[in-house]
Order: structure tokens, then C-alpha cells, then sequence
């Protein structure tokens, strides 16, 4: 199944709701944090939890329809490559999120996340990428996936766990599904 891992840079706020908004855009996803210093995203486990205890079958395949979040717990990503592997095999679609620098290998397919910022803030976009609008930058006219400003409440809402299908900001994410890598 889709296993697509996303990394962000120069911003925290879009480092912890660009994942949620990848697995929003599709009908059941499954976001995992494997950033130790990542968000204390809500959920009565995180990957830490999982990995110390061991799954249950209840915990490595959906229950319901629509968006699921374990967070990290502080573990790294090599220590979760085995249980990122059963994840992918009941999961409709997961995503990883990465802490910047960390690279998951010549098989993982990475979506890179970068607001758009006037120079000198301005980071290049390498690879696959999604471009956030943020009115300090003109978007470029590229191949690259351009993200419509948000509405109000949108990131705060997917912080509480609240989906919005029908956002703008969220449909924009559903091309990223369908990269060919």
C-alpha cells in the first residue's frame, strides 16, 4: 500500500500539519511521527508504546474509515522500519513523518514541504515537492504541487483531530497520492 514519507523545512507549524494533511486528503489514512522531537499529537499510544508493548492486531490495521496519529514517543526511524512494514501492508495509505536531515533510504519515496518565502529565506525545492502559499513570495510557475493558503481554522482543527474534507487546503494534497515515483 502507499507509503509516502513527508519532511518540511524551515517551519514548525507546517512541519506538524503538512502529514496530517496528506493523510487527510485520502478516505483512511494513518500518519506516523518518527521526529523524537516531534508534536505531542492527541492518542492514547504512541510508536514508543508500540514498539516497547508490541502491537495488537487492533493496532496495526484500521478500525474505522478516515484519519489515524501515532505519535513518535521519541523513537527514530530505524527503530520503527519493522512495524513502518506491517503498517504498509493493512494500511490503505501511511505517512511517516520525518525530521528534517533524515533520509529513509533509496526506497522511500519522500514529499518535500517548503513554505514559500521571499530570498534570502527562500529554500530551493529539490525532488517531488509541495509549495506552500504564503503571500511573502510569488508562486513559481514549476511542476511542483502549490498548496492554497488555509483557512482559519483548518490547522488548528486537524491538531484537534478534526477533518474537514471538504477544505480547499486539504483536496489540494490528493494529487500527491497519485505521483508516479
Amino acid at each position: 500500500m502507499p507509503l509516502l514519507y513527508i519532511r518540511t523545512h524551515l517551519d514548525g507549524v507546517l512541519s506538524a500539519v503538512a502529514p496530517l494533511g496528506l493523510a487527510a486528503s485520502a478516505s483512511t489514512a494513518l500518519v506516523v511521527d518518527v521526529d523524537p522531537e516531534g508534536p505531542l499529537y492527541p492518542g492514547r499510544l504512541s510508536l514508543a508504546d508500540l514498539i516497547r508493548v508490541g502491537p495488537r492486531a487492533d493496532d496495526l490495521a484500521p478500525v474505522r474509515a478516515g484519519l489515524a496519529v501515532l505519535r513518535s514517543g521519541g523513537v527514530h526511524l530505524a527503530d520503527a522500519a519493522e512495524l513502518l512494514g506491517a503498517f504498509a501492508d493493512r494500511w490503505p495509505c501511511v505517512v511517516v513523518r520525518l525530521p528534517s536531515g533524515v533520509d529513509p533510504g533509496p526506497i522511500g519515496k519522500v514529499v518535500q514541504v517548503l513554505p514559500l518565502l521571499p530570498s534570502p529565506l527562500a529554500v530551493d525545492p529539490v525532488g517531488r515537492s509541495v509549495l506552500q502559499t504564503t503571500g511573502l513570495a510569488p508562486v513559481p510557475s514549476t511542476g511542483h504541487l502549490v498548496l492554497p493558503r488555509p483557512a482559519r481554522n483548518v490547522f488548528g482543527d486537524l491538531l484537534r483531530g478534526v477533518v474537514r474534507r471538504r477544505s480547499r487546503w486539504i483536496r489540494a494534497w490528493r494529487p500527491v497520492w497519485e505521483w508516479s515515483w
